[in-house]
């Protein structure tokens, strides 16, 4: 259940009741892929640095170590040490990314491994069936999500399907939620709006998968190939007819800059690999913009990543240490900066949370877009 708690304009302050505890929203979700965030980070660590929730791959997970293990030994939640709240992408997006290796049908859409050169096949149903073993909190609808540019018959006939998808998905999690050896009989079902870049398919696709009132609502196929504007534009077209009573995910974003625009928009939930990914390759956000510590200027630096945070590698280590860490190969550089990256992202989200509440998002906005996206 989602409960709106404040609005500032746009951006909305609410909690999202679950299964597994309550969200603050608006909030960032971790992105631990195979159940495990890159970088050497542990589950206890993501509780030093205020993760609400863990975002994990059904796809991954089923190849390997394969989802009816998962279950077997108890679930998701019990077999990665983790008791807050897990969403799970339901494979949809691999099938975007997967492309050379797939062929999508009305029934699903068969799979070559990425590992192993396999067959597999993934529908609806299939998709359902592989969350419910993980015994997520949330499982996403399974989905096409198209890129960017597509053509517009292509992108409609595929809106199309995926909204019969999403009524198999609806469907199918219902009659696994009765069984009586399902780990999570409360699993909430996540339905994905989808359209391109085009207006029209957007808001019929949103108009449609509203009717089906589910707990919740997700804006796919962004950030895949269109201008930051055309994001906006698309988030300023469909949210009008998102549920209100409902969270709202942006899948795949972003960027502090656009997390902030975002939020002004109406969006609760946010994801994004970039955080984890950019720290293994010394690329930190600081509340001043980005840096990269390879930087050869930060080799006698004794300062902190950025004086302001109070995250572990920020409390203990200089720029200078961190930069020798990344130049020896030594993992402590890769973990310090994940650390300080899901840090940064996690307490910009509560940073937000308290602007809404106080009625000074749109200065925090004004302060902060620019701000953040600079380059020091």
């Amino acid at each position: 259940m989602y409960k709106l708690i404040h609005q500032d304009h746009g951006a909305r302050r609410g909690e999202f009741h679950t299964p597994h505890g309550v969200i603050q929203t608006p909030v960032f979700q971790n992105v631990g892929t195979a159940a495990a965030i890159k970088g050497a980070v542990s589950t206890g660590d993501l509780k030093e640095l205020g993760c609400q929730v863990q975002l994990s791959n059904t796809y991954h997970l089923h190849l390997r170590p394969g989802d009816k293990l998962i279950k077997e030994l108890g679930g998701l939640h019990r077999f990665m040490n983790w008791d807050r709240p897990i969403l799970t992408d339901s494979g949809g997006f691999q099938v975007f990314s997967l492309a050379s290796l797939r062929k999508i049908t009305e029934e699903g859409v068969r799979f070559q491994s990425h590992i192993d050169g396999q067959r597999i096949f993934m529908g609806p149903e299939e998709s359902m069936q592989i969350q419910s073993n993980l015994g997520s909190t949330i499982a996403m609808a399974f989905d096409e999500c198209v890129e960017n540019p597509a053509p517009y018959d292509y992108v409609k006939r595929s809106c199309e399907r995926t909204y019969r998808w999403l009524c198999r998905c609806k469907e199918e999690m219902k009659r696994l939620n009765s069984l009586p050896d399902t780990i999570n009989k409360q699993q909430m079902l996540f339905g994905i709006n989808q359209g391109g870049i085009f207006d029209d398919l957007r808001v019929w696709h949103m108009k449609e998968i509203a009717k089906l009132d589910l707990p919740g609502y997700a804006i796919g196929g962004l950030a895949v190939g269109e201008s930051h504007e055309e994001m906006y534009h698309i988030l300023d077209m469909v949210l009008p007819h998102a549920p209100e009573n409902k969270p709202r995910y942006l899948m795949g974003v972003g960027t502090p800059s656009n997390i902030i625009e975002a939020v002004a928009r109406g969006v609760d939930f946010f994801d994004c690999v970039m955080p984890s990914r950019n720290a293994r390759h010394a690329f930190i956000f600081t509340r001043h913009g980005t840096m990269n510590l390879l930087n050869q200027k930060y080799e006698r630096d004794m300062q902190p990543i950025d004086p302001e945070c109070g995250c572990e590698a920020c409390r203990n280590y200089s720029r200078a240490y961190i930069r020798h860490l990344f130049k020896a190969k030594e993992m402590l550089a890769m973990r310090l900066s994940v650390i300080h990256n899901l840090y940064f992202f996690n307490e910009l989200m509560e940073r937000i949370r308290q602007a809404i509440m106080e009625d000074r998002f749109e200065q925090f906005r004004r302060d902060n877009v620019e701000k953040l996206a600079k380059r020091l």
